[in-house]
């Protein structure tokens, strides 16, 4: 499973790559060190993005809270906007702020495809570019 996540990291980071963002994959994210890391850095000199990745072949993806305090944390200290990059299966990147993140009910995090499909931000909205309607 690991493998697979880390394939979907990089392939994020191609795609910031491709909207003129430098971005990498933090070393040690994911719990190997005790630093609050979240799995993805990016900025490009006016937006600085901190992304906790998450994939999954089912339609929700549980998450201990303790990974979104760890994202908040990080995000607050390097002056990123954080957020949960969500790839379900068969669906493009989605994009929530912790505060979008449904909560459970014994304090963690749930996110669900469905609700994921209508309330996310797709990776343009995340970068800056405007989502409208070209004429």
């Amino acid at each position: 499973m690991a493998k697979k996540g880390s394939a979907e990291e990089r392939d994020l980071v191609h795609k910031l790559w491709d909207r003129h963002f430098a971005a990498m994959r933090a070393p040690a994210s994911g719990g190997a060190t005790k630093k609050p890391l979240p799995d993805v850095i990016a900025g490009n000199g006016k937006i600085y993005l901190a992304i906790e990745v998450k994939t999954t072949t089912k339609d929700k993806i549980y998450i201990d809270a303790p990974q979104i305090d760890a994202l908040v944390e990080f995000s607050n200290i390097f002056g990123a906007t954080p957020y949960l990059g969500a790839k379900f299966k068969h669906t493009k990147w989605l994009f929530l702020a912790p505060e979008m993140i449904q909560r459970t009910k014994n304090g963690n995090y749930k996110v669900e495809k469905a609700y994921s499909l209508e309330k996310a931000l797709e990776i343009d909205e995340i970068c800056g570019f405007d989502r409208q309607v070209k004429f």
